[in-house]
């Protein structure tokens, strides 16, 4: 895998945290498309991301997503971890449910960050 820049690994990690219980709700849809507003205030073309996050399968997720946890712990600061911290927290949570999968990457998003 090729390493990341911050803004592309949360991107990754905000797409398959909406994956992983199998259910992609409009609101998820909502939650990633402020944090590309905020991070990308210019139009970027996506596509190879889609691509690469798409032709994952599920059992690739944990280490795609341990990937680019530690791309994103590398190119930050505690603040922006913190903030990112807010986004997931309200991605998962944006159906109001929150799977048991949701909660086990999260937490080891956290983990990786020594939250």
């Amino acid at each position: 895998m090729r390493k990341t820049n911050k803004s592309i690994a949360g991107f990754h990690l905000l797409m398959i945290l909406s994956a992983v219980d199998y259910k992609f709700h409009t609101n998820e849809e909502k939650v990633i498309r402020e944090y590309l507003e905020e991070e990308f205030p210019l139009p970027i073309n996506f596509d190879n991301e889609i691509d690469q996050i798409a032709s994952l399968k599920p059992e690739e997720w944990k280490p795609h997503f341990e990937f680019q946890a530690q791309c994103f712990y590398d190119d930050s600061i505690e603040k922006e971890r913190e903030e990112f911290k807010k986004f997931a927290k309200k991605l998962i949570k944006a159906n109001n449910v929150v799977s048991e999968e949701e909660h086990d990457f999260y937490s080891m998003m956290k983990s990786i960050w020594k939250m």
